[in-house]
């Protein structure tokens, strides 16, 4: 009987299988946006167009506490003030793309290459608030170790957060008479070391977010509250790296701030002027090579951060139970 299937033709014999591409475009995955929002003291009045603004502020005069002889006049006294500068920097970044690749992508690259753009735009501007606040002067070393660290190279493994330090740095801004943000401090805590504050605070002390949600609005990020701060859980809350070695010196154990504030912690200043304006300005750029093949899409921004009071900021330095922070 004849074999009617001994040359049957299949992918051994022809070229016209291929592989097939999800024209679906998919991103690196992205930590969400958390520390601009948070610069609530923003030039609304300035005099003129500038590279830098510098914010006023009086000081109170002192409670006047003695009776008035009936016969004499008060003695005057002087006012006040400070000044807080925000020095305003041109930031940007952009790509190009060629003619070559758009011709001959199974999926369109111009769409893909404005949203790169348009979220390093957003990334960047975030992590440049990110940096000025992490730049507090108000440090809290954790107590969650046998020994107390006075300074980040001093710090230990065992150096992880407590209850404790958070209530610390809540009364040291009470006691500063720091307002609060909408009732409660909000605070901006890595989640290596939430994973370890969340571990030694009672079901009475830690309140999970979703059991509040009806009587406030919800931060992006926010994970709970604890001893009136508001917690926003990030990989982007900050890393000293290879700060401490548990005896004095660098070594390879990482210090993470938890940043706590209330109002007027951070203050920004943007230029309205020119071509800038209050968010970043997304670019596509003119066509100039000879052939026209290069198309050019970016942003740029004018902008500027700076603690605007240092006693409406803390900043926790721990180490974590689960950090990579062996010393």
């Amino acid at each position: 009987m004849a074999d009617y299937y001994a040359a049957e033709t299949g992918t051994s014999n022809l070229n016209v299988d291929q592989v097939a591409f999800e024209k679906l475009a998919y991103f690196a995955l992205r930590p969400e946006m958390y520390f601009d929002q948070f610069a609530d003291v923003q030039a609304t009045n300035a005099t003129n167009p500038g590279a830098s603004v510098k914010f006023t502020v009086f000081a109170d005069l002192a409670a006047a506490t003695t009776a008035l002889g009936e016969a004499e006049d008060v003695t005057p006294v002087a006012m006040s003030d400070a000044q807080v500068t925000v020095t305003l920097e041109e930031y940007g970044n952009a790509t190009v793309t060629t003619a070559k690749l758009r011709a001959s992508s199974f999926l369109p690259v111009d769409p893909v290459a404005a949203n790169a753009v348009g979220y390093n735009a957003g990334l960047s501007i975030d992590t440049i608030a990110r940096n000025a606040v992490q730049a507090g002067t108000n440090v809290i070393y954790a107590t969650g170790g046998t020994d107390t660290a006075t300074a980040r190279i001093d710090m230990d493994v065992d150096d992880t957060i407590t209850a404790k330090d958070v209530r610390r740095a809540v009364a040291q801004l009470r006691g500063a008479n720091v307002p609060t943000i909408g009732g409660n401090y909000v605070g901006f805590i890595h989640p290596d070391v939430s994973y370890d504050l969340r571990g030694i605070t009672d079901a009475s002390g830690w309140r999970d977010s979703y059991k509040y949600t009806n009587a406030m609005p919800l931060y992006n990020g926010e994970i709970g509250m604890f001893e009136g701060v508001r917690f926003m859980e990030s990989a982007r809350a900050p890393i000293f790296a290879n700060a401490f070695n548990g005896s004095g010196a660098a070594g390879t154990g990482d210090s993470y701030g938890t940043l706590i504030m209330g109002q007027q912690a951070l203050a920004k200043a943007v230029s309205m002027g020119g071509e800038y304006g209050a968010q970043p300005t997304i670019v596509y750029g003119t066509v100039t090579d000879l052939l026209q093949r290069f198309r050019p899409v970016g942003w740029k921004h004018f902008v500027g951060y700076a603690v605007f009071r240092q006693e409406a900021l803390r900043r926790i330095e721990s180490a974590s139970s689960i950090g990579s922070n062996a010393a």
